[in-house]
């Protein structure tokens, strides 16, 4: 396997309560594959429902002894809550249940923690997990709670916890260093990108809908694709190429989730910017869930939550195969492609959604024959040097004539240079 786990995972008792102070859902079926996402095995799961939290267990006494009962009917040994808890709750819950207890939250930072495999992708999780863990300390150092002393132990008068404390912001102050040297690089990479006029497209989408699928099945590529929830964080950007505006980039990113927690969109600010300096997103959406328009209204919370909800956006509904369906496009009133219906296992409709991007990209392409003089010569490499040349051959004047296409941009600049008038045969 990709990633080493122990082929059985540790046992684990979910809990999942209904709260009426909760306005947006919590699915039970996505928390459990998140368990099993990061090598847990769910031995038992506890329902229940309350009006609100209870402000020191989140569950009430009664559901705490049965939560108790029923870790210690299966040997478990973890307790894992479908729900934020706050750092006070955590550590009750631990002292009454004698065994380790982990929230929602600390459950995806464990996941992030597995699937990172570049330098930024370790750094920025490590940086999460510091900003967790910094809440948390007096969890472990109930007992430390006071400055040393006997002979040998007496100092600055510093405790346990301040010192810890003092070592997190220390070390997530060096990380933030690192991480802005990188965010240089990456801005760098992108200004070279906006210099050469190469459009961006951005696969975004909820964790599970098959973005690093369709991702290889349009590059080439072999980037690490499995039916598992967060099987990519780190962020892979390929070279497509389309038959009429060239060369685009295109850029797999991490999947979102129902309420991401804040402490990974900070962290993850970096990698979140590929998706904001885009010119078109391919929002990918798992067409045979049950969950499908919610899960869209989820991650387009998450865009709005970074800022890129203005950015256009292309709609790909994925797993076709599942329903049995043939692929399509579907467009809006103005007949610009909207939503594209295909599989990417199978490849059926990979050329419809190629068309499509090419269609909401090309817009400002320009495609054309070219009638130039030989004395334009200087006209005719600079068009060879931008790969701006697809077919050329000598009219009878000893002129030349040139099937091109590239940026109108680039176009204007070039034209701009020129003393003699440009002879535009044919234009698409």
């Amino acid at each position: 396997m990709f990633f080493e786990r122990p082929e059985s995972g540790e046992r684990a008792v979910l809990v999942h309560l209904k709260l009426d102070s909760e306005s947006e859902r919590e699915d039970p079926r996505e928390f459990e594959e998140l368990v099993l996402s990061a090598g847990g095995d769910p031995v038992a799961f506890v329902f229940g429902s309350r009006t609100s939290p209870h402000a020191g267990t989140f569950v009430g006494s009664g559901k705490l002894d049965e939560i108790r009962q029923i870790k210690e009917e299966h040997d478990a040994e973890i307790v894992m809550f479908n729900h934020a808890l706050s750092p006070s709750q955590e550590r009750n819950l631990e002292r009454h249940l004698s065994c380790r207890v982990l929230d929602r939250t600390g459950l995806i930072l464990d996941i992030f923690a597995q699937r990172a495999r570049t330098h930024e992708g370790k750094l920025q999780v490590e940086l999460a997990q510091l900003q967790h863990m910094s809440t948390r300390l007096v969890r472990g150092w109930t007992h430390l709670e006071r400055q040393k002393g006997g002979i040998g132990l007496r100092g600055p008068g510093e405790t346990q916890l301040e010192t810890d404390r003092r070592l997190l912001r220390a070390r997530i102050k060096s990380i933030l260093a690192r991480l802005d040297k990188v965010q240089r690089q990456r801005d760098q990479g992108r200004r070279s990108r906006r210099k050469a006029e190469i459009p961006t497209v951005s696969l975004v989408g909820y964790t599970n809908a098959g973005k690093s699928t369709l991702f290889n099945a349009l590059t080439g590529s072999d980037v690490y694709a499995a039916d598992q929830l967060f099987a990519t964080l780190d962020p892979t950007l390929r070279q497509l190429d389309l038959d009429t505006i060239g060369q685009v980039v295109l850029a797999d990113t991490v999947g979102f989730i129902a309420h991401l927690p804040h402490k990974l969109v900070d962290a993850f600010k970096a990698t979140l910017e590929e998706t904001l300096n885009a010119d078109l997103l391919v929002l990918v959406v798992d067409a045979a869930s049950e969950e499908r328009d919610d899960n869209i209204f989820q991650v387009q919370a998450v865009l709005a939550e970074i800022g890129a909800d203005t950015i256009p956006k292309l709609f790909v509904y994925n797993k076709l195969d599942l329903l049995e369906q043939e692929p399509r496009i579907d467009r809006d009133a103005d007949g610009i492609p909207e939503r594209i219906w295909l599989s990417a296992r199978t490849g059926a409709g990979l050329d419809l959604l190629e068309q499509a991007i090419t269609e909401r990209l090309g817009n400002d392409v320009l495609s054309a024959r070219l009638s130039l003089q030989p004395a334009q010569g200087r006209l005719r490499a600079a068009l060879y040097r931008l790969n701006a040349v697809s077919h050329e051959q000598v009219n009878d004047v000893g002129g030349f004539e040139l099937d091109i296409k590239l940026p109108r941009s680039d176009w204007d600049r070039l034209i701009a240079k020129e003393s003699e008038p440009i002879t535009l045969i044919t234009t698409v």
